[in-house]
């Protein structure tokens, strides 16, 4: 009989690994120290890398299609790409937040955000649009500490 493959059951047991063991397996499949991002950010890549390792990583023409194509979405700015991305919620993700009795539900876009059914470019735009005050629109949606300094 043949042993089943070890890889599935590698990857899946990425989201129970405590963080500390995620960051030693950075250090291990990749040979550099492990980015400032989020836990899920570092699941998804040593997802990746795991499977990379075992079953081939993409064909260079597929890379060389890939750069371009980010080079065109973004002007090659690889370090404005890594923030956006890491800081930005999941297209998709809803924020809820409730303001003086009234819920208030906010839908990540892929250019944004949407509130009663209006397309924002930020979330500070929605908070004062709620409050009729300033606010950091990521502390008012509880995305950011309101004293963590970033």
């Amino acid at each position: 009989m043949k042993n089943p493959d070890p890889i599935p059951a590698r990857v899946v047991a990425l989201k129970t690994t405590p963080t500390p063991e995620l960051k030693k397996q950075w250090r291990e499949l990749f040979d550099t120290e492990p980015p400032p991002f989020n836990r899920r950010y570092l699941e998804s890549r040593l997802a990746y890398r795991i499977q990379e390792l075992a079953y081939g990583g993409m064909k260079p023409e597929t890379v060389k299609r890939l750069e371009r194509l980010g080079e065109e979405f973004d002007g090659g700015d690889r370090k404005r790409s890594r923030v956006r991305a890491d800081l930005m919620p999941i297209v998709g993700t809803r924020l809820i937040r409730e303001w003086q009795g009234a819920e208030h539900v906010v839908t990540v876009t892929t250019d944004g955000f949407e509130w009663q059914g209006r397309p924002y470019k930020s979330l500070s735009a929605i908070a004062r649009a709620i409050t009729g005050t300033r606010w950091n629109g990521w502390v008012f949606f509880g995305l950011k500490n309101r004293r963590a300094r970033t």
